[in-house]
This record gives C-alpha cells, structure tokens and sequence, in this order.
C-alpha cells in the first residue's frame, strides 16, 4: 500500500493523525526490533488529555463508547507507527491486544475493541486486518477505558 493512498483514506474517513503521545511513564513509545514495531499500550488520549474514563458495561460506559475509545487509540496507535516506521506504506499490523475496563459481568470486549480493529482495516485495508486478542480487566493506568497494544511489520 502507498503512503499516499494510505493517507487518501485518511482524508476520505475525515481523520487526521494525532501528534504521536509520548509516554506516560520510564518506558518508550515502540521498539522496532528487526522488521517489527512493538508499539506500547495506548490510551484514548487526545493533547494528553483522557476522553474516556472508567469501566465499559453495567452503569459504565456503553459498548459503542468503549468502541470510540479503542478507536482513539488505534489513531494513537497509528501516529507512532506512521512516524516510527518512516510512514504507514511501510506498515502491516500483525496482532493487537485490547484491554477494556470492565464493569460487572460485562462480556462484550471484542464487540469494544472492533473499534480498533476496523479502523486499521478502513485506513491499511489488508495490511491493516490482523490477529487479536480482547481482555476484560478491572482497571487501567490514569483510569482509562481501553488501552491497546499494538505489534506491526515493517517492509523496508
């Protein structure tokens, strides 16, 4: 895929890349480690600022909440690899893991993290569909609602 069809689709879907978010902690925002690009867990942060807080389901926040927010952090996701992997041509996703604060006996985190999931697919097409895994966890760091880790080859 081109970078320049991969920002066309950017363009059509109205999104513009966040400013990559810098760490919130002693850790790096990815590693590249051969041709891949372990990306470490983002937030649903917009200018540093959390936009969705607290647990998904039972007096929580909704499913399609929960989905906006792993949504975000695709974008998040996203603006690092774009920038760490010399722009997102270069880029396959491999497998991301989605952690969704959960309230009750709530069971929908694959539904949560579709989100995620099809925004990667909408802007890398086939390069953006990869293997996934969804856990339901009782809290997150600074209390966010869903944070995603994200492993991505890199061509070139």
């Amino acid at each position: 895929m081109s970078e320049a069809l991969a920002e066309k689709r950017l363009q059509e879907l109205g999104i513009e890349l966040p400013t990559p978010p810098q760490p919130a902690g002693s850790y790096t925002r990815s590693v590249r480690s051969g041709n891949q690009i372990f990306v470490s867990g983002q937030l649903p942060l917009t200018a540093g600022e959390m936009v969705f807080s607290g647990p998904v389901g039972e007096g929580g926040l909704s499913v399609e909440d929960g989905a906006e927010a792993a949504r975000l952090c695709a974008l998040n996701a996203l603006s690092i690899l774009a920038a760490d992997a010399g722009g997102l041509d270069n880029v396959r996703i491999v497998r991301m893991t989605g952690y969704v604060a959960t309230a009750g006996a709530f069971a929908g985190q694959a539904a949560v993290m579709n989100g995620a999931s099809d925004l990667m697919a909408a802007v890398l097409a086939d390069a953006g569909v990869h293997a996934r895994v969804a856990v339901g966890v009782q809290r997150l760091p600074l209390d966010a609602a869903v944070e995603l880790e994200v492993i991505a080859e890199v061509n070139g």
